[in-house]
């Protein structure tokens, strides 16, 4: 297999929130010779917020982002699933408008750029499963994950609205979807069947309202538990700092102690292949991962 390779969008939180997705992550990509190649120049994509103060702000952000992969002739590749929905949506608008893509363009022109809509989108978990492959990814664990019953969450943006995220995601079902399922089998794992497993995390509703936040976030996590989980997986920072994190406060919400140990897909990736606890940065998560010696 010709080596892979890709634009990385970074985003905020990997390299801030949750330093421990950065490090797995490029100890993943460097087991399966995948070549990350950061965009530095890159800006936070808006974290969905941006997108309801100023729209077309939004729009220019992203598309700004977007021309520094299409500079290189790479398709992106993100580790946020929020990322992931706000760099899709920009692109999907832009290719479908073409009066929207000229007014995005005319502001670009002030520092050189033009937004083509020759780059992908594409979460890190996909371009595993799709481009690396299931195969190959099985072929390469070392330690198989045989005694885990993992849950795996798949979190909202990066599986919905499906029309914008189309066959970059492998038109993955939103209703059903299956590729973090697929992807723990690969690795000789258990896979959990759960009904949250497609649902939000609370996340974008903590600011507003932390209790309701609490609530969904634990609802998961007890439906996970319930089901046998040892663990949950999440390709998402996001959900990663709701279900990690905030463990005591939605235990105190909820009035039950909710204990689950919350890996970063890329983690789960590396302790199957054998990487060492300390290059994944098992150290960072917060919940007790008590099933690694």
């Amino acid at each position: 297999m010709e080596n892979l390779k890709y634009a990385f969008f970074v985003g905020c939180t990997p390299k801030q929130s949750t330093p421990e997705l950065m490090q797995s992550t490029l100890a993943i990509a460097q087991a399966f010779n995948i070549e990350l190649v950061e965009l530095v120049e890159a800006t936070c994509c808006g974290a969905s917020h941006m997108q309801d103060y100023d729209d077309f702000l939004s729009l220019v952000l992203n598309a700004r982002n977007i021309c520094y992969a299409e500079k290189r002739g790479l398709t992106i590749v993100t580790v946020c699933n929020t990322c992931q929905l706000n760099l899709a949506t920009a692109k999907h608008r832009l290719d479908n408008d073409e009066k929207l893509r000229d007014r995005v363009n005319a502001k670009l022109k002030e520092v050189g750029l033009e937004y083509r809509g020759t780059s992908e989108i594409k979460h890190f978990l996909y371009a595993l499963i799709d481009d690396f492959g299931i195969d190959a990814i099985a072929s390469k664990v070392k330690n198989p994950l045989k005694d885990l019953y993992i849950a795996p969450f798949y979190g909202c943006h990066n599986i919905r609205p499906h029309e914008v995220h189309g066959s970059s995601n492998g038109n993955e079902d939103p209703y059903r979807p299956t590729s973090l399922d697929r992807l723990i089998v690969a690795l000789g794992g258990h896979s959990v069947e759960y009904g949250h497993k497609n649902k939000c995390c609370g996340f974008h509703v903590e600011l507003q309202a932390p209790k309701t936040a609490n609530r969904i976030s634990g609802s998961a996590m007890l439906d996970a538990i319930d089901n046998n989980a040892d663990t949950m997986v999440t390709p998402c920072p996001l959900c990663h700092l709701r279900l990690d994190v905030q463990q005591k406060n939605i235990s105190k919400e909820m009035g039950e102690d909710i204990s689950i140990p919350i890996l970063h897909m890329p983690q789960m990736v590396g302790l199957a292949l054998g990487i060492s606890p300390e290059k994944l940065g098992i150290k960072h998560n917060i919940a007790k991962i008590d099933f690694i010696k």
